[in-house]
C-alpha cells in the first residue's frame, strides 16, 4: 500500500503516519524528520533548509526531491510507503507523480486530515520535543501545565522555533495558499479520503483505517 497524508501543521500527520505505517507494515517517510536531522547535523542541505523552516515557509523543491527519490529507490520501499509532509505543493505533486512513474510506482490513496486553525494553534504551542530521544509530547499532560522531563527517557524538553504562535499561523497561511490545491488535484484523480482529525489519537486512527 502506498499512501499520502495531507493536513495542516499540527493536524496529526506525524502521529497518524506512524500508527498507519505500523498497522500495514510499510515505510514511514517523514520529510520533516529528514530535514530536521540534516539541520541538526549542520549539513549543507540542513543549513539551506534551516532558514525556511524557522520562518515557517516551505523548503524549496530542489532541496527535497532528491531525498525522496533516494528513499523510495531503496528495496525497503517496495512493500509500500506512507508519505508524511510531502508533497506540499501542486508542483511537488506533479513532480512526485513523474518520479513514481519512473520508479514503476503509483499512489493508492490520499488521506486528508481536517482540523480547525484554532485547535491546531493550541496543539502546537503546547508541543515539546525531547533533546535526547526526539519524543514529542504536550504540556497538557503535565498537572501544572509546565513541561518538565520527557516521559519516555527523562531527557530535557524544549519548544521548537516553528511551534511559536506567530510561526504557526504563518505555516497555516502557507498551507492554505499552497497545499490546499493538492486536495483538488488528488480529488480529481479519485484518491482523496477526508478524515475528521478532532478527538483522541485512537479515534482519528480508527477513522483513517475505516477510510482505507
Amino acid at each position: 500500500m502506498r499512501l499520502i497524508l495531507l493536513g495542516a501543521p499540527g493536524a496529526g500527520k506525524g502521529t497518524q503516519s506512524k500508527n498507519i505505517s505500523e498497522k500495514y507494515g510499510i515505510m514511514h517517510v517523514s520529510t520533516g524528520d529528514i530535514l530536521r536531522e540534516e539541520v541538526k547535523k549542520n549539513t549543507e542541505l540542513g543549513i539551506k533548509a534551516s532558514k525556511y523552516m524557522q520562518e515557517g515557509t516551505l523548503v524549496p523543491d530542489d532541496l527535497v526531491i532528491e531525498i525522496i527519490r533516494n528513499v523510495l529507490s531503496s528495496a525497503s520501499s517496495r512493500k509500500g510507503f506512507l508519505m508524511d509532509g510531502f508533497p506540499r505543493t501542486l508542483n511537488q505533486a506533479e513532480k512526485f507523480d513523474g518520479m513514481l512513474k519512473n520508479l514503476g510506482l503509483s499512489i493508492d490513496k490520499v488521506v486528508n486530515i481536517i482540523v480547525s486553525e484554532e485547535t491546531l494553534v493550541k496543539r502546537l504551542t503546547g508541543r515539546r520535543v525531547c533533546h535526547s530521544c526526539n519524543n514529542i509530547c504536550s504540556i497538557s499532560m503535565f498537572k501544572d501545565g509546565q513541561a518538565k522531563k520527557c516521559p519516555v527517557c527523562g531527557g530535557k524538553l524544549f519548544k521548537r522555533k516553528d511551534d511559536e504562535e506567530e510561526v504557526i499561523r504563518q505555516r497555516f497561511h502557507v498551507y492554505e495558499k499552497q497545499t490546499r490545491p493538492l486536495i483538488k488535484y488528488y480529488k480529481k484523480n479519485g484518491l482523496i479520503e477526508d478524515v475528521d482529525g478532532s478527538g483522541s489519537e485512537k479515534e482519528v486512527t480508527e477513522r483513517i483505517l475505516s477510510a482505507l
